[in-house]
């Protein structure tokens, strides 16, 4: 719902710059933008405290493999491209969850990252 917020919100701010005319239907760069949008909060909130806004209610944390510590950057980029190829793959790499050992996403193992419950 958050990130629904925030393509409305991203919506409006290209809305107001093109003075209310419509946006193509599938125009790359908007999808592009959009994109990036959706880029920005979940590297925000993923490097900010591990947490977005539906991960805080869940009370689950984003940390790191190795050492259990908040993410960066580069870890967030990694998790953030490998999500949307589990998506891609027609949710396979979200549905690796049930079979791995560790309970880890695609995106999980790529960006040597996992999700701990508080």
């Amino acid at each position: 719902m958050a990130l629904a917020a925030i393509w409305f919100f991203a919506t409006l701010i290209v809305i107001v710059i093109l003075q209310g005319e419509a946006i193509a239907s599938g125009n790359p760069f908007f999808m592009l933008y959009l994109l990036i949008a959706a880029y920005a909060y979940f590297g925000f909130c993923w490097t900010r405290g591990g947490q977005t806004l539906g991960m805080k209610a869940w009370k689950i944390t984003l940390v790191t493999a190795d050492a259990g510590q908040p993410v960066g950057w580069s870890h967030a980029t990694l998790r953030f491209g490998a999500a949307i190829i589990s998506w891609s793959a027609f949710g396979l790499g979200f549905l690796a969850i049930v079979y791995d050992r560790d309970r880890r996403a695609w995106h999980d193992r790529i960006s040597r990252s996992y999700l701990r419950h508080r």
